[in-house]
């Protein structure tokens, strides 16, 4: 028994901690896990609140305020006034006439006349190639020709003193033919003698370059001390004639009809040449012609106007925008471009009426450009709301600024603080 006692209990009397752990019911410590997710989930709730509290609390004073100030706007009066219709088509400016001029006869260039980009007159001058050779044979030409005349002048004399011993019977007439058909074969030889000497007088003349149209040459592509070669193919000189100068631009076939329409009796159509920015008029002119074919590629048909380009500002292969006034539309209504809007296929603008408040009014558009568009269904004299579309509809009431006012303002703004403002705030 005492052994049991001894196992009961080992510790020694009197011990109260012992005691307590023997007689208190164990208590479990909470996981760290589970209080990590507590302060998350409180941390969710707590930014909701905020995020529910700040986005739906200033609705109210904005919406309050929205309705008590009026948009401020710009509006300008519709007009009527004159504006063409237009097709608009890039174009390469290209010269009415381009001469390439090669050499004719073979020799040695002794002389160049002109420099590179140069402006020259028809029958100007360009080149000179050593002539002695072909003045030596035209010479040769010439002595067969003068002496194969002295043969016929002589065979003429035979022939009419034939003529004349027969009329007394003395001679047969045998003799007089043959006389007569000497004759013949003499007229023959000078008339070849004269054509070798034409000939020649050419290749004399092909020792002479010189321009055959007015306009500008290019670069020098031959120096003297050179041989040039008859039918070689190698250039000389280059010609464009700038002065008139075409521009040929590409039209869609669509707007074929309307041009057509237009050319069937002697009626011109002005052309307009602006530069690549479309930005600045360079030169105006006149359509002068078109292809007599639509290009199945890519739907266009090419047109050709000519220009006089008296400042020379045209230049060859130049890309430029090409404007061709179809139709003068008189007496429209013209309002500005940028009020005009767009609901699908509509267009509508906003009549400004007298008590300050806007309208929709739909308008059907004849035609534009970056200023002004002429409209139908719209009177003019009414004010037309150019700002501010963001904030209108139908029945808004608005403030009706000036282009100017509302120039002054956005200088207020974008101007810096001054100490006299910054002290008043």
């Amino acid at each position: 028994m005492a052994n049991d006692d001894n196992n009961v209990s080992s510790s020694p009397p009197g011990d109260p901690t012992k005691s307590s752990d023997r007689t208190l019911p164990v208590q479990h410590a909470t996981p760290w896990y589970r209080r990590r997710w507590i302060i998350v989930v409180a941390i969710l709730l707590l930014g909701l609140f905020l995020l529910h509290h700040f986005t739906q609390s200033p609705q109210q004073p904005a919406a309050g305020r929205a309705q008590q100030v009026n948009p401020a706007i710009t509006a300008a009066p519709a007009r009527t006034g004159d504006m063409g219709i237009y097709v608009t088509a890039l174009g390469t400016v290209t010269p009415t006439y381009t001469i390439t001029v090669y050499s004719q006869i073979t020799g040695r260039v002794i002389d160049v006349h002109y420099r590179e980009g140069q402006m020259v007159r028809k029958g100007e001058p360009l080149i000179d190639i050593d002539p002695r050779p072909y003045q030596a044979t035209l010479k040769q030409a010439q002595g067969t020709l003068q002496h194969d005349m002295g043969l016929l002048a002589q065979a003429k004399m035979d022939l009419q003193r034939y003529k004349d011993a027969y009329a007394r019977n003395a001679i047969a007439k045998q003799q007089l033919d043959d006389q007569a058909q000497t004759v013949v074969q003499y007229e023959g030889n000078v008339k070849a003698d004269q054509g070798t000497v034409a000939y020649d007088q050419v290749q004399l003349e092909y020792c002479h370059i010189v321009a055959p149209i007015a306009g500008r040459v290019g670069l020098r592509l031959v120096d003297p001390g050179n041989t040039v070669f008859a039918g070689s193919g190698s250039t000389l000189i280059v010609i464009t004639q700038l002065q008139p100068i075409t521009v040929v631009f590409n039209v869609s076939e669509d707007d074929l009809p309307q041009v057509q329409a237009q050319l069937q009796g002697d009626t011109q159509l002005p052309v307009d040449v602006f530069d690549r920015a479309d930005a600045h008029l360079i030169e105006s002119g006149m359509l002068a012609s078109l292809d007599n074919q639509v290009d199945t590629t890519t739907g266009t048909v090419r047109f050709r106007a000519e220009l006089p380009n008296k400042g020379l500002a045209l230049f060859p292969n130049q890309f430029v925008n090409s404007r061709l006034l179809v139709r003068m539309l008189k007496g429209v209504t013209l309002v500005p471009t940028v009020a005009i809007q767009h609901n699908g296929t509509d267009d509508f603008v906003y009549v400004v009426k007298p008590d300050n408040t806007v309208s929709v009014q739909n308008v059907t558009v004849l035609t534009t450009n970056d200023q002004d568009t002429a409209v139908q269904d719209l009177n003019a004299g009414v004010t037309i709301a150019t700002t501010g579309f963001d904030r209108l509809e139908n029945g808004a009431h608005v403030t009706v600024r000036t282009p100017a006012q509302r120039q002054r303002q956005r200088q207020a703004q974008s101007r810096p603080n001054t100490p006299s403002s910054m002290a008043s705030q």
